[in-house]
């Protein structure tokens, strides 16, 4: 197969393709995001994109433009998509989403995330060189896709300064890896850790750098045990939203699944 192209979509047939791969990805019965919004966004100059291989549309990333311009002018992202074979597709679409922006004098990036999915936090906050300060409850309102369905949409907002250090460094291949062991050798305390029975417990500190586990897979977590799901999602809400109140803000997680979290 032949590498992917990454382009602008603009073209109707285009973005009805990207509103079909959005709904298969996001096992949605009803599309997230319709075409006509799509083909809006995309005449006014918002970023709507796809990658396609072989012709076939493989992948897709969508935001728009807001803040307060000049000074405080940002783009939220707002939605991706890659189908199962692109591997590595969601790191090249991002460094795009990047690229687009700092070629228009955007500097700062904007999307949100739910903190209890271990591998978007990796990728968000190590791969890319992301951080978060704000908690979101219940963002969206309750669920109703295939992945999510039931779940409150608690989300981290995740901030990415295009032209800090951290993402330089990670478009370049030298992403940011908080090393377990160092954290352990610090006897690091947790806001969150787990419990003999998978349970979330809770603990507290004040010191500079603190940590807070995940569970392993709260995805499928919530098909085997709601109950216990849902206590990780009051465990996470309460934790994190209290750091961030306190000054903290997530700059890292281990492959381990912790959050580092820094108080400057």
């Amino acid at each position: 197969m032949g590498p992917e192209v990454i382009s602008e979509l603009k073209d109707l047939d285009d973005l009805r393709a990207l509103e079909q791969l959005f709904a298969g990805v996001w096992e949605r019965p009803r599309p997230p995001i319709v075409s006509d919004v799509l083909m809006a966004l995309a005449h006014s100059g918002n970023y709507v994109v796809g990658a396609h291989q072989d012709r076939r549309l493989v992948g897709g990333l969508v935001g728009w433009l807001g803040g307060s311009p000049p000074d405080h002018l940002l783009l939220h992202s707002h939605i991706l998509a890659v189908v199962a074979e692109g591997r590595g597709l969601g790191f090249e679409l991002k460094q795009h989403q990047r690229r687009w922006c700092l070629e228009r004098g955007v500097k700062l990036m904007e999307w949100t995330f739910d903190p209890l999915v271990r591998r978007n936090a990796y990728f968000n906050f190590n791969k890319l060189g992301a951080e978060a300060r704000e908690y979101l409850v219940n963002f969206y309102g309750e669920m109703t896709d295939g992945i999510n369905a039931g779940e409150e949409s608690d989300r981290l907002l995740v901030s990415w300064r295009l032209d800090s250090r951290q993402a330089v460094e990670a478009a370049a291949g030298r992403p940011h890896d908080p090393v377990a062991e160092d954290l352990e050798r610090w006897n690091v305390d947790s806001l969150v850790s787990l419990g003999p029975r998978g349970e979330p417990v809770p603990g507290s500190s004040t010191a500079r750098v603190v940590v807070c586990q995940t569970p392993d897979d709260i995805v499928a977590l919530r098909r085997s045990d709601p109950q216990l799901a849902r206590a990780w999602r009051i465990a996470m809400r309460n934790a994190l939203s209290s750091a961030f109140d306190a000054g903290y803000a997530v700059t890292g997680v281990t492959r381990a699944g912790w959050y580092v979290l820094e108080r400057g």
